[in-house]
């Protein structure tokens, strides 16, 4: 799987779309709130809400050690990095990017949920 697919991905989920807050960093949102961290066109890993807690999160690592990680600043919060085009297979990848989708949504406010 490319970036571009991977993107493609996320922007064809209903109400979802592209923003860069940080110069050269590409999110993804629904409503207000990001539900993929893209990155820069180098990057080949995804940012996504992965459960609700950090331990529940932590079944990744333990599965794909080298492939996924904790992010930085809001991982305790259930959000992993998970790289694409190695160890974990790419349906598991736009599975996890799904669920990070349903998650971010359900929090949502009924005013900001998509139609759909």
């Amino acid at each position: 799987m490319t970036r571009d697919e991977l993107l493609a991905h996320c922007l064809a989920k209903p109400g979802a779309w592209q923003d860069q807050p940080w110069e050269g960093d590409v999110v993804v949102k629904v409503g207000p709130k990001i539900f993929a961290f893209v990155g820069s066109a180098e990057q080949t890993s995804v940012g996504v809400k992965c459960a609700p807690s950090r331990e529940a999160a932590d079944e990744w690592l333990h599965r794909y050690p080298g492939d996924a990680s904790v992010m930085p600043y809001i991982g305790r919060s259930g959000w992993n990095s998970l790289r694409y085009g190695g160890a974990i297979p790419d349906d598991e990848v736009l599975e996890a990017v799904d669920e990070s989708y349903r998650w971010v949504v359900s929090k949502l406010p009924r005013k900001d949920r998509p139609a759909g």
